[in-house]
């Protein structure tokens, strides 16, 4: 409680001279508040999403926190992504959560001793010391990377944060170019719904039908505690999730055998900016990016050819063990975020976020189809909007052009995110807060939007295809 407090203080002190942006006459109040969020998460090396209902490290929760961090302290950054690279395993996957010992096995489910990383992922190299999950979630930690370096230079440079950094994040992107490419038409897989980040969204209703759910009495839901239960996924698709999880760990993390099997837009997506940011690491470093900007060139010609769809106008989601996905759901509207897309799939997906599946009341954009039969504004990721997607849609509209839009969204976040004490989620017409409050990432990005206005992404080669 301490180093919460004397960390408080010193953000306290600093932000009191921030003079916020001139459209933004609130700016000064929003930083500090969110500020003191990130303050409060702050664990001494890494960032909790939530001290109640997530008490330990996520993966891209870190990521994104690290990108708002930049704003308040670059080697906090830093530190943030360090110490969840510190966990990754020897083939190069980093794993989705990264338990604390110092957080009771009853205060989170699925726990360190469901896993057993260290023993059930001993062939795939899980790390000894750490406990760990043994999925993934989306790999948007080289472009973090690159945005904490750019943030303070001169610091990275003379603590070769970069040097360090590098040849885990080229063995993450390794690990999943090489190991997930299960559909073999060059793009990655995920092996469970929890691994996409989007864990309830209706894209998976029809996967994980096939899924006989694990016993409802042989594990207990720590999330019921902590959240309303008509806001968290259902019994059965939570026995479901279990199933999936309890066959990946028994068969010691292998790739490729599963039931489940799905080619997702925004994981691809994340995966190509971050392919564009290692090489711009690659660079900065000293070497040659060349090799790394092309293989994000034909990622994103593959993720067009097998991902888009020109009847809806955006992209969807492919079941490599079943039938095709037709739900429209924002991971299909995250790849705005390339600005290497063809001109005419980046106007089809601005149009998308304009209409009626999309156009939600709030000016934020809903996880799901607003007209979709499976649309519920409250419950996780089956309609709620969500921040970080938020961030990602609107520097995509800054990617392609669009600022008039990108403006409205940016106010519509920040607006909303304040309004609702930096909520986990919103309900996409009312802003009303749901899950979590004083969430991570949301008031992490919170702050990058402050700050960040052009929305300088660096994510592709200047000059793109617009």
């Amino acid at each position: 409680m301490e180093r919460t407090a004397q960390l408080t203080a010193r953000v306290t002190e600093r932000q009191i001279a921030y003079d916020p942006p001139s459209t933004a006459p609130w700016g000064a109040s929003l930083h500090l508040r969110a500020a003191r969020v990130l303050a409060a998460n702050w664990t001494g090396t890494s960032t909790v999403p939530s001290r109640s209902l997530y008490p330990h490290q996520w993966s891209w929760d870190s990521a994104f926190i690290a990108v708002g961090l930049r704003h308040l302290s670059p080697l906090r950054a830093q530190t943030e992504l360090e110490t969840l690279l510190a966990a990754q395993w020897e083939d190069g996957r980093v794993p989705h959560i990264v338990f604390s010992p110092s957080v009771p096995l009853d205060a989170y489910f699925p726990s360190p001793d469901f896993w057993r990383s260290s023993t059930a992922g001993r062939a795939a190299g899980a790390p000894r010391t750490v406990q760990t999950s043994g999925i993934v979630q989306p790999p948007v930690h080289a472009l973090a990377a690159w945005l904490v370096h750019r943030a303070d230079p001169g610091l990275s440079r003379a603590r070769g944060f970069l040097a360090r950094v590098y040849p885990r994040l080229a063995a993450w992107h390794r690990y999943l170019l090489r190991r997930r490419d299960l559909g073999g038409g060059g793009l990655v897989s995920v092996v469970h719904p929890w691994e996409q980040g989007m864990d309830n969204s209706p894209c998976w209703d029809g996967p994980l039908a096939r899924i006989t759910p694990a016993p409802a009495r042989s594990f207990r839901r720590a999330d019921l505690d902590h959240g309303a239960p008509g806001d968290r996924p259902t019994d059965l698709d939570y026995g479901r999730y279990v199933r999936l999880a309890a066959d990946y760990r028994d068969g010691e993390y292998a790739d490729g055998d599963g039931e489940f099997a799905v080619e997702d837009p925004s994981f691809n997506a994340l995966l190509i900016a971050s392919e564009h940011a290692l090489a711009r690491i690659a660079a900065e470093l000293g070497a040659s990016g060349t090799a790394r900007h092309a293989r994000a060139e034909r990622l994103t010609a593959a993720l067009v050819d097998r991902l888009w769809d020109d009847a809806s106008g955006m992209f969807l989601c492919r079941d490599l063990r079943g039938s095709p996905i037709r739900e429209r759901s924002v991971s299909g509207l995250v790849p705005l975020l390339l600005p290497g897309l063809p001109r005419e799939v980046a106007g089809a997906l601005v149009g998308t976020l304009r209409g009626p599946h999309f156009a939600a009341r709030t000016g934020l954009v809903p996880s799901y189809d607003l007209r979709g039969p499976a649309f519920e504004p409250n419950r996780y990721w089956r309609g709620p909007a969500w921040f970080n997607t938020a961030w990602l849609v609107e520097r995509g509209l800054r990617a392609h052009g669009e600022k008039a839009a990108a403006d409205d969204l940016r106010t519509a976040f920040l607006r909303t995110a304040g309004d609702s004490g930096f909520a986990e989620y919103v309900d996409p017409d009312t802003g009303e807060a749901c899950g979590a409050p004083g969430f991570g990432w949301t008031a992490a990005l919170t702050l990058d939007l402050l700050h960040d206005m052009d929305g300088a992404m660096e994510t592709g080669e200047e000059g793109g295809d617009r």
